[in-house]
Protein backbone atom coordinates (compact mmCIF):
# COMPACT_ATOMS: atom_id res chain seq x y z
CA UNK A 1 0.00 0.00 0.00
CA UNK A 2 1.17 3.89 -0.57
CA UNK A 3 1.87 5.14 2.35
CA UNK A 4 0.38 8.99 2.26
CA UNK A 5 -0.69 11.01 4.78
CA UNK A 6 -4.41 10.58 4.73
CA UNK A 7 -5.53 13.86 6.87
CA UNK A 8 -3.53 15.92 4.17
CA UNK A 9 -5.81 13.89 1.61
CA UNK A 10 -8.29 15.26 3.39
CA UNK A 11 -7.08 19.00 3.39
CA UNK A 12 -6.78 18.92 -0.22
CA UNK A 13 -10.11 17.70 -0.67
CA UNK A 14 -11.56 20.85 1.40
CA UNK A 15 -8.99 23.19 -0.05
CA UNK A 16 -10.21 22.40 -3.93
CA UNK A 17 -13.60 22.60 -2.84
CA UNK A 18 -12.80 25.69 -1.65
CA UNK A 19 -11.36 26.78 -4.60
CA UNK A 20 -14.77 26.00 -7.03
CA UNK A 21 -16.86 27.94 -4.43
CA UNK A 22 -14.50 30.77 -4.32
CA UNK A 23 -14.26 30.63 -0.70
CA UNK A 24 -10.52 31.99 -0.27
CA UNK A 25 -11.01 33.23 3.68
CA UNK A 26 -7.81 31.49 5.28
CA UNK A 27 -10.13 31.09 8.51
CA UNK A 28 -12.72 29.83 6.95
CA UNK A 29 -10.58 27.25 5.11
CA UNK A 30 -9.22 26.16 8.22
CA UNK A 31 -12.44 25.87 10.27
CA UNK A 32 -13.62 23.07 7.38
CA UNK A 33 -10.27 21.53 7.91
CA UNK A 34 -9.35 20.91 11.13
CA UNK A 35 -11.05 19.08 14.01
CA UNK A 36 -13.06 20.38 16.92
CA UNK A 37 -11.47 17.89 18.97
CA UNK A 38 -8.92 15.16 19.59
CA UNK A 39 -8.86 13.23 22.36
CA UNK A 40 -5.47 10.35 22.67
CA UNK A 41 -6.18 7.87 26.03
CA UNK A 42 -4.08 5.41 27.02
CA UNK A 43 -6.40 2.07 27.74
CA UNK A 44 -4.81 -0.31 30.57
CA UNK A 45 -5.75 -3.66 30.24
CA UNK A 46 -5.27 -6.69 32.37
CA UNK A 47 -4.51 -9.54 30.09
CA UNK A 48 -5.11 -13.79 30.94
CA UNK A 49 -1.80 -13.77 31.71
CA UNK A 50 -2.12 -11.54 34.49
CA UNK A 51 -0.15 -8.58 33.01
CA UNK A 52 -0.89 -5.19 32.04
CA UNK A 53 -0.56 -3.62 29.07
CA UNK A 54 -1.42 -0.37 27.83
CA UNK A 55 -3.20 0.26 24.57
CA UNK A 56 -3.49 3.89 22.89
CA UNK A 57 -7.44 5.05 22.01
CA UNK A 58 -8.24 7.89 19.83
CA UNK A 59 -11.73 9.48 19.08
CA UNK A 60 -11.79 12.74 17.03
CA UNK A 61 -14.89 15.14 16.50
CA UNK A 62 -14.56 16.93 13.34
CA UNK A 63 -17.61 18.57 12.85
CA UNK A 64 -20.99 19.34 14.69
CA UNK A 65 -22.77 22.48 12.74
CA UNK A 66 -25.42 19.91 10.92
CA UNK A 67 -26.00 17.93 14.66
CA UNK A 68 -24.03 15.60 16.69
CA UNK A 69 -20.84 13.83 16.30
CA UNK A 70 -21.24 10.52 13.89
CA UNK A 71 -18.60 7.88 13.20
CA UNK A 72 -16.87 4.42 13.73
CA UNK A 73 -14.17 2.86 16.35
CA UNK A 74 -11.62 0.53 14.86
CA UNK A 75 -9.44 -1.86 16.42
CA UNK A 76 -6.49 -1.43 13.49
CA UNK A 77 -2.91 -1.19 13.43
CA UNK A 78 -1.59 0.52 10.21
CA UNK A 79 1.95 0.03 8.57
CA UNK A 80 2.81 3.70 9.88
CA UNK A 81 1.88 2.69 13.82
CA UNK A 82 0.42 5.19 16.18
CA UNK A 83 1.24 8.49 14.44
CA UNK A 84 0.05 7.06 11.29
CA UNK A 85 -3.45 6.47 13.04
CA UNK A 86 -3.78 9.38 14.70
CA UNK A 87 -3.80 11.49 11.10
CA UNK A 88 -6.11 8.67 9.36
CA UNK A 89 -8.71 9.04 12.65
CA UNK A 90 -8.04 12.39 11.93
CA UNK A 91 -8.97 12.19 7.86
CA UNK A 92 -12.06 9.57 8.84
CA UNK A 93 -13.63 11.96 10.83
CA UNK A 94 -13.39 15.01 8.18
CA UNK A 95 -15.30 12.40 5.53
CA UNK A 96 -17.77 11.07 7.48
CA UNK A 97 -18.91 15.18 8.12
CA UNK A 98 -18.49 15.26 4.45
CA UNK A 99 -20.43 12.03 4.12
CA UNK A 100 -23.39 12.88 6.13
CA UNK A 101 -23.66 16.25 4.26
CA UNK A 102 -23.72 14.81 0.91
CA UNK A 103 -26.69 12.44 1.25
CA UNK A 104 -28.18 15.67 3.48
CA UNK A 105 -28.91 13.99 7.34
CA UNK A 106 -28.24 16.04 10.42
CA UNK A 107 -25.03 14.50 11.56
CA UNK A 108 -21.68 15.44 11.82
CA UNK A 109 -18.46 13.88 11.68
CA UNK A 110 -16.46 12.13 14.08
CA UNK A 111 -14.14 8.53 14.26
CA UNK A 112 -11.95 6.53 16.87
CA UNK A 113 -9.99 3.52 17.37
CA UNK A 114 -7.62 1.38 19.22
CA UNK A 115 -3.87 0.93 18.24
CA UNK A 116 -4.37 -3.31 18.27
CA UNK A 117 -5.21 -5.89 15.69
CA UNK A 118 -7.32 -8.30 17.86
CA UNK A 119 -7.10 -11.08 14.61
CA UNK A 120 -3.86 -10.90 14.29
CA UNK A 121 -2.91 -10.93 18.02
CA UNK A 122 -5.54 -13.12 18.73
CA UNK A 123 -7.09 -11.83 21.29
CA UNK A 124 -9.58 -13.61 23.70
CA UNK A 125 -12.97 -12.52 24.27
CA UNK A 126 -12.40 -11.37 27.85
CA UNK A 127 -9.69 -9.54 26.80
CA UNK A 128 -11.37 -7.60 23.88
CA UNK A 129 -14.19 -7.13 26.37
CA UNK A 130 -12.09 -5.85 29.18
CA UNK A 131 -10.14 -3.92 25.80
CA UNK A 132 -13.34 -2.04 24.84
CA UNK A 133 -14.74 -1.37 28.11
CA UNK A 134 -12.02 0.27 29.26
CA UNK A 135 -11.69 2.51 25.75
CA UNK A 136 -15.37 2.58 26.87
CA UNK A 137 -14.71 4.69 29.92
CA UNK A 138 -12.25 6.64 28.83
CA UNK A 139 -14.36 8.41 25.81
CA UNK A 140 -17.90 8.32 27.89
CA UNK A 141 -16.92 12.10 28.71
CA UNK A 142 -17.43 13.03 25.03
CA UNK A 143 -19.98 10.43 23.30
CA UNK A 144 -23.51 10.06 23.93
CA UNK A 145 -26.74 10.08 21.85
CA UNK A 146 -26.99 13.49 21.25
CA UNK A 147 -22.71 14.15 21.18
CA UNK A 148 -21.38 11.62 19.77
CA UNK A 149 -22.47 8.44 18.65
CA UNK A 150 -20.21 5.65 17.57
CA UNK A 151 -20.83 2.55 15.55
CA UNK A 152 -18.91 -0.51 14.07
CA UNK A 153 -15.38 -0.34 11.93
CA UNK A 154 -12.61 -2.23 11.16
CA UNK A 155 -12.45 -5.44 13.39
CA UNK A 156 -15.25 -4.25 15.34
CA UNK A 157 -18.82 -5.66 15.49
CA UNK A 158 -22.23 -5.31 17.18
CA UNK A 159 -21.22 -6.83 20.24
CA UNK A 160 -18.12 -4.43 20.95
CA UNK A 161 -20.81 -2.09 20.18
CA UNK A 162 -23.30 -3.63 22.62
CA UNK A 163 -20.68 -3.51 25.40
CA UNK A 164 -19.57 0.11 24.81
CA UNK A 165 -23.68 1.41 24.90
CA UNK A 166 -23.75 -0.82 28.77
CA UNK A 167 -20.96 0.65 29.74
CA UNK A 168 -22.04 3.82 29.17
CA UNK A 169 -25.81 3.42 30.42
CA UNK A 170 -23.94 2.03 33.96
CA UNK A 171 -21.55 5.25 34.00
CA UNK A 172 -24.72 7.23 33.58
CA UNK A 173 -27.16 6.23 36.14
CA UNK A 174 -28.11 3.38 34.19
CA UNK A 175 -30.21 5.23 31.78
CA UNK A 176 -30.97 3.15 29.30
CA UNK A 177 -29.07 4.91 26.20
CA UNK A 178 -29.38 2.87 23.03
CA UNK A 179 -28.74 5.58 20.58
CA UNK A 180 -25.13 6.33 22.03
CA UNK A 181 -24.07 3.49 19.86
CA UNK A 182 -25.60 2.79 16.24
CA UNK A 183 -24.79 -0.74 14.69
CA UNK A 184 -26.03 -2.95 17.24
CA UNK A 185 -27.42 -6.34 17.20
CA UNK A 186 -31.14 -6.08 16.58
CA UNK A 187 -32.27 -7.53 20.25
CA UNK A 188 -30.37 -4.45 21.75
CA UNK A 189 -32.39 -1.61 19.42
CA UNK A 190 -30.01 -2.36 16.45
CA UNK A 191 -31.76 -1.56 13.02
CA UNK A 192 -32.84 -3.99 9.97
CA UNK A 193 -30.74 -3.20 7.08
CA UNK A 194 -27.74 -2.53 8.78
CA UNK A 195 -25.71 -5.60 8.10
CA UNK A 196 -26.30 -4.86 4.26
CA UNK A 197 -26.28 -1.45 4.58
CA UNK A 198 -22.84 0.03 2.72
CA UNK A 199 -23.39 -2.34 0.03
CA UNK A 200 -26.62 -1.92 -0.86
CA UNK A 201 -26.48 1.80 -0.83
CA UNK A 202 -23.37 1.35 -2.51
CA UNK A 203 -25.13 -0.59 -5.63
CA UNK A 204 -28.19 2.03 -5.39
CA UNK A 205 -25.43 4.35 -6.25
CA UNK A 206 -23.62 2.33 -8.86
CA UNK A 207 -27.59 1.33 -10.39
CA UNK A 208 -28.37 5.45 -10.70
CA UNK A 209 -25.01 5.86 -12.33
CA UNK A 210 -25.39 2.98 -14.89
CA UNK A 211 -28.52 5.05 -15.80
CA UNK A 212 -26.90 8.24 -16.73
CA UNK A 213 -24.14 6.38 -18.54
CA UNK A 214 -27.07 4.36 -20.44
CA UNK A 215 -25.39 1.14 -19.53
CA UNK A 216 -27.53 -2.12 -19.11
CA UNK A 217 -26.67 -3.71 -15.88
CA UNK A 218 -27.76 -7.09 -17.20
CA UNK A 219 -24.49 -8.91 -18.33
CA UNK A 220 -22.23 -5.73 -16.29
CA UNK A 221 -18.90 -7.02 -15.14
CA UNK A 222 -18.58 -6.44 -11.81
CA UNK A 223 -14.51 -6.41 -10.04
CA UNK A 224 -14.64 -6.79 -6.25
CA UNK A 225 -11.85 -5.33 -4.10
CA UNK A 226 -11.81 -6.73 -0.91
CA UNK A 227 -14.47 -9.59 0.24
CA UNK A 228 -15.52 -7.34 3.32
CA UNK A 229 -19.05 -6.48 4.24
CA UNK A 230 -19.30 -3.54 1.66
CA UNK A 231 -18.27 -4.93 -1.41
CA UNK A 232 -19.82 -8.88 -1.07
CA UNK A 233 -23.02 -6.69 -0.39
CA UNK A 234 -22.42 -4.30 -3.48
CA UNK A 235 -21.92 -8.17 -5.22
CA UNK A 236 -24.71 -9.86 -4.05
CA UNK A 237 -27.15 -6.66 -4.59
CA UNK A 238 -25.79 -5.90 -8.29
CA UNK A 239 -26.26 -10.03 -9.12
CA UNK A 240 -29.84 -9.14 -8.64
CA UNK A 241 -29.45 -6.49 -10.55
CA UNK A 242 -28.20 -8.66 -13.17
CA UNK A 243 -24.59 -7.81 -13.41
CA UNK A 244 -21.58 -10.42 -13.24
CA UNK A 245 -18.91 -10.61 -10.48
CA UNK A 246 -15.95 -12.22 -12.49
CA UNK A 247 -12.86 -10.93 -9.93
CA UNK A 248 -12.27 -10.45 -5.92
CA UNK A 249 -9.64 -10.40 -2.95
CA UNK A 250 -8.99 -10.33 0.37
CA UNK A 251 -6.38 -9.93 2.32
CA UNK A 252 -4.65 -13.41 0.90
CA UNK A 253 -4.92 -12.40 -2.40
CA UNK A 254 -6.90 -12.06 -5.95
CA UNK A 255 -9.21 -14.23 -8.31
CA UNK A 256 -10.07 -13.87 -11.70
CA UNK A 257 -12.93 -16.02 -13.13
CA UNK A 258 -13.29 -14.94 -16.20
CA UNK A 259 -17.11 -16.57 -16.41
CA UNK A 260 -18.22 -14.84 -13.23
CA UNK A 261 -19.07 -16.61 -10.14
CA UNK A 262 -21.91 -16.62 -8.07
CA UNK A 263 -21.17 -14.45 -4.98
CA UNK A 264 -23.03 -15.95 -2.10
CA UNK A 265 -21.11 -19.26 -3.48
CA UNK A 266 -17.54 -17.30 -2.95
CA UNK A 267 -18.67 -16.50 0.73
CA UNK A 268 -18.87 -19.65 1.63
CA UNK A 269 -15.97 -21.06 -0.14
CA UNK A 270 -14.11 -18.12 1.83
CA UNK A 271 -16.11 -18.97 5.54
CA UNK A 272 -14.60 -22.72 5.24
CA UNK A 273 -11.35 -22.17 3.07
CA UNK A 274 -10.35 -18.68 4.80
CA UNK A 275 -9.69 -17.19 1.48
CA UNK A 276 -11.27 -16.66 -1.90
CA UNK A 277 -7.82 -17.79 -2.97
CA UNK A 278 -8.57 -21.41 -4.68
CA UNK A 279 -12.10 -21.29 -5.48
CA UNK A 280 -12.89 -23.65 -7.89
CA UNK A 281 -12.41 -22.39 -11.72
CA UNK A 282 -10.57 -19.02 -10.44
CA UNK A 283 -7.08 -18.08 -11.49
CA UNK A 284 -4.87 -16.18 -8.88
CA UNK A 285 -4.09 -12.69 -9.87
CA UNK A 286 -1.87 -10.08 -8.72
CA UNK A 287 -4.10 -6.89 -7.02
CA UNK A 288 -2.87 -4.81 -10.24
CA UNK A 289 -4.41 -6.96 -12.01
CA UNK A 290 -7.39 -7.14 -10.47
CA UNK A 291 -7.76 -3.25 -10.41
CA UNK A 292 -6.81 -3.16 -14.18
CA UNK A 293 -9.30 -6.18 -14.99
CA UNK A 294 -11.30 -5.42 -18.08
CA UNK A 295 -14.98 -4.62 -16.71
CA UNK A 296 -17.49 -2.29 -16.23
CA UNK A 297 -17.95 -1.91 -12.63
CA UNK A 298 -15.16 -1.63 -10.20
CA UNK A 299 -15.69 -1.71 -6.53
CA UNK A 300 -12.51 -0.69 -4.16
CA UNK A 301 -13.82 -2.11 -0.95
CA UNK A 302 -10.67 -2.48 0.39
CA UNK A 303 -8.46 0.00 2.75
CA UNK A 304 -7.32 3.58 1.30
CA UNK A 305 -4.85 4.40 -1.30
CA UNK A 306 -4.94 1.61 -3.83
CA UNK A 307 -5.92 3.68 -6.71
CA UNK A 308 -2.70 5.80 -7.54
CA UNK A 309 -1.91 7.36 -11.11
CA UNK A 310 0.36 4.30 -12.26
CA UNK A 311 -2.94 2.17 -11.38
CA UNK A 312 -5.65 4.63 -12.71
CA UNK A 313 -3.57 4.70 -16.46
CA UNK A 314 -4.31 1.52 -16.88
CA UNK A 315 -8.21 1.30 -15.93
CA UNK A 316 -10.71 -0.61 -18.30
CA UNK A 317 -13.76 -0.20 -16.58
CA UNK A 318 -16.40 2.58 -16.69
CA UNK A 319 -18.33 3.04 -13.14
CA UNK A 320 -16.29 2.87 -9.57
CA UNK A 321 -18.52 3.00 -6.65
CA UNK A 322 -15.64 3.42 -3.88
CA UNK A 323 -16.93 0.71 -1.06
CA UNK A 324 -14.02 1.55 0.62
CA UNK A 325 -12.83 4.86 2.63
CA UNK A 326 -9.74 6.86 0.90
CA UNK A 327 -8.88 4.46 -2.16
CA UNK A 328 -8.74 6.52 -4.62
CA UNK A 329 -5.10 9.15 -4.42
CA UNK A 330 -5.60 12.66 -5.39
CA UNK A 331 -3.18 12.26 -8.37
CA UNK A 332 -5.60 9.51 -9.45
CA UNK A 333 -8.47 11.92 -9.77
CA UNK A 334 -7.39 14.10 -13.12
CA UNK A 335 -6.57 11.00 -15.01
CA UNK A 336 -9.97 8.88 -13.89
CA UNK A 337 -12.19 12.14 -14.96
CA UNK A 338 -9.93 12.53 -18.03
CA UNK A 339 -10.42 8.82 -19.21
CA UNK A 340 -14.64 9.28 -18.73
CA UNK A 341 -14.80 6.84 -15.69
CA UNK A 342 -17.65 7.64 -13.51
CA UNK A 343 -16.17 7.56 -10.23
CA UNK A 344 -19.11 7.57 -7.35
CA UNK A 345 -16.77 9.04 -4.45
CA UNK A 346 -16.10 7.09 -0.88
CA UNK A 347 -18.20 10.16 0.96
CA UNK A 348 -21.46 9.27 -1.23
CA UNK A 349 -20.88 5.45 -2.64
CA UNK A 350 -20.13 3.71 0.99
CA UNK A 351 -22.88 5.96 3.04
CA UNK A 352 -25.29 3.63 3.14
CA UNK A 353 -23.73 2.51 6.63
CA UNK A 354 -23.99 6.37 7.83
CA UNK A 355 -27.21 6.43 6.43
CA UNK A 356 -28.64 3.89 8.40
CA UNK A 357 -26.91 4.34 11.43
CA UNK A 358 -28.90 7.52 11.02
CA UNK A 359 -32.00 5.78 11.13
CA UNK A 360 -31.25 3.27 13.68
CA UNK A 361 -30.39 6.23 15.89
CA UNK A 362 -33.77 7.85 15.04
CA UNK A 363 -35.55 4.67 15.92
CA UNK A 364 -33.56 4.37 19.27
CA UNK A 365 -34.72 8.22 20.05
CA UNK A 366 -38.75 7.52 19.25
CA UNK A 367 -38.50 3.96 20.94
CA UNK A 368 -40.25 2.28 17.30
CA UNK A 369 -38.58 0.16 14.96
CA UNK A 370 -39.24 -0.17 11.06
CA UNK A 371 -39.03 -3.27 8.50
CA UNK A 372 -36.38 -3.80 6.63
CA UNK A 373 -37.85 -2.60 3.38
CA UNK A 374 -38.78 0.57 5.18
CA UNK A 375 -35.16 1.17 6.29
CA UNK A 376 -33.95 0.26 2.79
CA UNK A 377 -36.09 2.11 1.07
CA UNK A 378 -35.71 5.79 3.12
CA UNK A 379 -32.34 5.39 2.93
CA UNK A 380 -32.49 4.89 -0.81
CA UNK A 381 -34.34 7.90 -1.05
CA UNK A 382 -30.98 9.69 0.35
CA UNK A 383 -28.58 8.37 -1.67
CA UNK A 384 -29.95 8.29 -4.82
CA UNK A 385 -30.74 12.64 -3.77
CA UNK A 386 -27.05 12.95 -3.15
CA UNK A 387 -25.94 11.20 -6.45
CA UNK A 388 -28.40 12.98 -8.40
CA UNK A 389 -27.47 16.47 -6.66
CA UNK A 390 -23.62 15.72 -7.29
CA UNK A 391 -24.08 14.72 -10.59
CA UNK A 392 -25.62 18.45 -11.14
CA UNK A 393 -22.90 20.10 -9.55
CA UNK A 394 -20.62 18.07 -11.31
CA UNK A 395 -21.95 19.27 -15.00
CA UNK A 396 -22.65 22.89 -13.26
CA UNK A 397 -19.08 23.67 -12.33
CA UNK A 398 -17.52 21.09 -15.23
CA UNK A 399 -15.49 19.52 -12.25
CA UNK A 400 -15.29 14.97 -11.69
CA UNK A 401 -17.40 13.87 -9.06
CA UNK A 402 -15.10 13.59 -6.19
CA UNK A 403 -14.94 17.65 -6.05
CA UNK A 404 -18.87 18.22 -6.98
CA UNK A 405 -19.63 15.82 -3.98
CA UNK A 406 -17.21 17.51 -1.88
CA UNK A 407 -18.65 21.17 -3.13
CA UNK A 408 -22.11 19.65 -2.05
CA UNK A 409 -21.10 18.61 1.62
CA UNK A 410 -18.92 21.87 2.06
CA UNK A 411 -21.99 23.80 1.40
CA UNK A 412 -24.32 22.07 3.26
CA UNK A 413 -22.15 22.48 5.97
CA UNK A 414 -21.25 26.45 5.69
CA UNK A 415 -24.86 26.91 5.48
CA UNK A 416 -25.54 25.44 8.92
CA UNK A 417 -22.04 27.38 10.05
CA UNK A 418 -23.30 30.49 8.52
CA UNK A 419 -26.94 30.36 10.24
CA UNK A 420 -25.03 29.34 13.78
CA UNK A 421 -22.24 31.72 13.90
CA UNK A 422 -19.88 31.87 16.58
CA UNK A 423 -20.45 31.63 20.29
CA UNK A 424 -18.99 32.88 22.72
Amino acid sequence: MVQVDPFENATKQVNDACDVLGINDEGIRNYLIMPNRFLRVKVPVKMDDGKIRIFTGFRCQHNNDRGPYKGGIRYFDPEGGVKYMEREVMALSSWMTWKCAVVDIPLGGGKGGVFVNPKKEKLSDGELERLTRQFASRIAEVIGPQKDIPAPDVYTTGKEMTQIMDTFTKMNGNNYSPGTITGKPIPVGGSLARNVATGLGNAYCIREAAKILNIELKGAKVVLQGFGNASTFSGVYLEKEGATCIAASDSKGSILVPDGFKVQELIDWKQKEGSVVGYPGSKEISTEELLTAECDILVPGALENQITAAIAEKLKCKIIGEAANGPTLPEADPILHKKGIFVIPDILANSGGVCISYLEWVQNNMGYYWTFDEVASKMEVKIVKGLKDMYELSKKHNIDNRRAAMVLAVERVLEAFNHKGIWP
